[in-house]
């Protein structure tokens, strides 16, 4: 059927091109069904390829060379066949090739060493492009009509028919499509062909062996600092996937500024570090060393120094400085450019991909949701009656269920989140038991491993574990409830989908940040007077440091594992199963393996395509500039990431799957309104992060108002004396018996100091134990940044908007000219046909008007 040529892409005729592949298993040597099964999946599958046939496809069957059991059915469609669906789909074709100059960079040079060799991939040629028709035909660029069709838009035709065509009837209902045959196992696989190996160039001379260019330019990972061949990588595989590399790259680039201001700001921490008075005073033996702290938990805790947390202090200086609160106002604002310029990117995109328009006029209704329009009802627009799947009422009730679902599905990963402040609550008297008690604390282990140093990093790793197997349910769950809710297009499903699995996503990735940035030690009362969880669990405080460093350690441990196990469940996996399946084929046998067979035994896409690519960097986008206040170094992270992340999507692409059907699209869809959401949240996450969870602010009013008189002793501004003045004193006399510590008290002392900055007055005060003037300062500080971090930012975001446009100018003028173009072509053209057909008419009246009054001949 091949002529022994691996490479081969046509019928045994070596004529007709094979545009798609259907595989099934013989029904005569199925054993795992009944006989009478098998003969009701024979007939539907005959039924199915009949209707092909008489809707114009052409089908050839060759059994398979491997595996005897499997039939491939080669798919072809004819001229006629392209030229009807291309109509009925609006399918833009070109017209004539571009004229507009375009005008290069001032960069161009620089940009010319990161881009493909032009003499490797050569630059695709641009053409005025208009909806095809078959009535212009002639007004059409066709040079070849083999070739007029590319690849990646014949396959795409023949799927839009393969999805459509019935295969049975029941109770007057049709059914029809190929999702449904390979979900009910008739049909084993349906894709279209990649071009050549990956490993080497095709052996037809007549073979452009794109495939291979896009894994040697662009997926190999030497690669790595090379642009993208974008539009070499929408030809072979449709504009749905060029957006999302498009998309992917551009934020990738972004990244570089973020992450080099990121590496600033840390190393200004790393420099600073050593001035850090405050972290010296917790660290010198006759200050943090003469302080006692109180037992942060009930009975079993004991008494402890300062100086254990010296360690700590010192990590702290760096990531709570003055440069993280420049970086966070930096974030702020390049989040915005981000987006703008991105919405600029993606118009220069519409334009040179003909998607302009697409939605408006290509996209085409989905056939799970032909399939179920069973009612009739009166368009309001065109009086006349459709066919819908639900009445309103129907419809309303759906949306119910479905919003009920993931309203419950949310609610179960608070429930997780609660369980996990459980775990932090209980198991911290383990780790206070169980750890050294001594109060010097000279022990390394004492020194590195304070209780909450061990809470927070094994509830760190149980809240990743919790994240990772939620996600594997719900996805599942996300998935069933938006088919059930049955939307109309491919689009509205998409979105539909992207927004469901964003909540939960978003709940299940950042609650447990949240709690730590906003919650976390905010109210635990003082230590005669303690706060409880669930009237029983006591609410876990944070080191004297504050909780910004434990939110740093969670945003590594979530950042880090997540990619790690993003990148083992989306190429390890495949490849495993990849080389599983070739080392089993091997040792079948060693006969030449046709094209269509070798394409078998790769993985399938998946239904939802880059759905997860997507929600994977949007996750990381909302890591970088949500928290990203609290670890500085999150966008170089990304950036790393982000540059492997490329190349890795591009290689199990191009090497571990099928060719996907080639899909359009016009944008990143919901994502793109996701990502706004996150940057507006950002600003106030950030500006919450400086105010509540860092120390940045009661730093300050100490240095302007409490270091000196009225407030404070020292003659000129100072953070000497912060952290003494800070750590409110408590009586351990007026320990409750409910919380009173088993440990003996060493020493003369009879107090020991609040762990969490609380600013109470001292024991002895009229108003001992309430809040101080210092607290209230602190406060009146800390909302007044907020809001004025929050107008700033915000103030500089909606100019940023208003003065870069969506679309810029040079993209207008090229949108204009085309359409004038098209219009005119396909105008002149008509009045050239009329102007014919009319001049023939009139010739024919003047010839008869002349034979009417001509004399006779006497």
């Amino acid at each position: 059927d091949f002529d022994n040529k691996p490479d081969s892409l046509f019928f045994s005729d070596g004529q007709r091109r094979i545009d798609f592949v259907l595989v099934y298993e013989d029904e005569t040597t199925k054993m795992t069904h009944k006989k009478s099964d098998r003969k009701k999946q024979k007939r539907k599958r005959q039924v199915y390829e009949s209707n092909l046939i008489n809707n114009g496809l052409q089908l050839e069957a060759t059994r398979s060379v491997l595996d005897e059991k499997l039939i491939f059915v080669k798919v072809h469609a004819p001229w006629e066949v392209l030229c009807t669906y291309a109509e009925v789909m609006h399918i833009k074709l070109p017209l004539q090739p571009d004229d507009l100059k375009t005008r290069e960079s001032a960069f161009n040079w620089f940009t010319r060493l990161f881009r493909v060799d032009e003499n490797i991939i050569k630059p695709e040629q641009e053409f005025f492009t208009a909806p095809f028709d078959t009535e212009h035909l002639s007004n059409f660029y066709i040079q070849d009509k083999d070739t007029f069709f590319n690849p990646a838009t014949r396959s795409r035709i023949v799927h839009f028919i393969l999805s459509r065509v019935e295969y049975a009837t029941k109770n007057n209902v049709k059914k029809f499509g190929i999702s449904k045959l390979l979900d009910t196992g008739i049909y084993k696989a349906a894709f279209p062909l990649h071009d050549s190996s990956f490993r080497h160039l095709s052996t037809d001379p007549d073979c452009p062996s794109e495939r291979y260019l896009l894994y040697r330019e662009w997926a190999h990972p030497k690669n790595v600092f090379k642009l993208q061949p974008l539009d070499f990588i929408r030809k072979y595989y449709g504009e749905k996937i060029g957006i999302y590399f498009a998309w992917l790259g551009f934020y990738t680039n972004m990244l570089i500024v973020a992450a080099v201001v990121g590496v600033g700001c840390f190393l200004y921490g790393c420099l600073t570090k050593d001035n850090c008075t405050w972290s010296q005073e917790v660290c010198d033996p006759n200050i943090g060393g003469n302080i006692i702290m109180c037992p942060q938990c009930d009975k079993v805790c004991t008494y402890w120094n300062l100086t254990i947390t010296c360690e700590s202090s010192k990590k702290l200086c760096v990531f709570d400085s003055f440069g993280t609160l420049v970086f966070a106002v930096f974030m702020g604002i390049w989040v915005t450019f981000f987006l703008e310029f991105w919405k600029r990117r993606q118009a220069e995109l519409e334009y040179e991909w003909d998607t302009v328009e697409y939605l408006e006029q290509e996209e085409q209704i989905r056939p799970e949701y032909e399939a179920q329009c069973t009612h009739v009802v009166v368009n309001e627009i065109t009086q006349q009656e459709e066919h819908v799947p639900y009445t309103a009422c129907g419809k309303c009730m759906r949306m119910t269920l479905c919003a009920s679902a993931v309203f419950f599905w949310i609610l179960l990963i608070i429930a997780s989140v609660v369980g996990i402040i459980v775990y932090r609550l209980s198991v911290f008297l383990v780790f206070s038991a169980t750890l050294p008690r001594h109060i010097n604390g000279t022990q390394a282990i004492r020194k590195y491993l304070t209780p909450q140093t061990a809470t927070s990093v094994t509830a760190s790793l149980i809240s990743f574990i919790v994240i990772m197997v939620l996600n594997i349910v719900y996805e599942k769950v996300a998935i069933l409830i938006t088919d059930f809710e049955l939307p109309r297009t491919q689009t509205e499903y998409e979105n539909s989908l992207t927004t469901k699995m964003f909540l939960f996503q978003f709940v299940n990735y950042y609650s447990s940040c949240f709690y730590i940035a906003f919650f976390k030690g905010k109210f635990v009362g003082h230590p005669g007077n303690p706060v409880y969880w669930l009237g029983k669990y006591r609410i876990e405080e944070c080191d004297p440091g504050g909780c910004l460093l434990e939110l740093t350690t969670q945003l590594a441990i979530i950042v880090g594992g997540k990619a790690i196990w993003n990148n083992i469940q989306e190429v390890l996996l495949p490849w495993i199963k990849n080389l599983i399946g070739r080392y089993c084929a091997d040792a079948r046998s060693e006969k030449i393996v046709p094209r269509w067979e070798q394409d078998y035994h790769l993985q399938p896409i998946g239904k939802l395509g880059l759905f997860y690519e997507y929600l994977e960097m949007v996750i990381q986008f909302g890591f970088v500039t949500l928290f990203v206040a609290s670890f500085p170094l999150a966008p170089l992270l990304a950036l790393i990431n982000n540059m492997l992340e490329i190349r890795l999507d591009a290689w199990k692409l191009t090497t571990q799957f099928r060719r996907m059907v080639p899909q359009k699209a016009q944008d990143i869809g919901a994502w793109q309104p996701i990502m706004q959401g996150i940057a507006i949240l950002a600003v106030v996450t950030n500006a919450m992060i400086i105010a509540f969870t860092s120390d940045m602010i009661p730093r300050l009013v100490y240095y302007w108002s409490f270091s000196v008189p009225p407030y404070g002793s020292h003659s000129s501004y100072t953070m000497e004396g912060y952290i003494n003045n800070t750590l409110s004193v408590f009586n351990i006399s007026d320990f409750k018996n409910a919380s009173k510590p088993f440990s003996p008290w060493f020493g003369n002392q009879t107090t020991c100091r609040q762990v969490y900055r609380d600013f109470r007055y001292p024991p002895g005060h009229q108003h001992q134990y309430e809040h101080n003037i210092y607290y209230w300062h602190v406060i009146a500080a800390k909302l007044a940044f907020i809001i004025v971090m929050e107008h700033v930012i915000y103030s500089v975001k909606f100019i940023i908007s208003y003065v870069i446009p969506d679309v810029s100018e040079k993209t207008k003028s090229k949108v204009k000219r085309e359409k004038y173009l098209t219009q005119k072509i396909l105008h002149e053209n008509d009045l050239k046909v009329v102007t014919k057909t009319i001049g023939k008419i009139a010739d024919k009246i003047i010839k008869g008007v002349d034979s009417t009054f001509r004399p006779k001949a006497e």
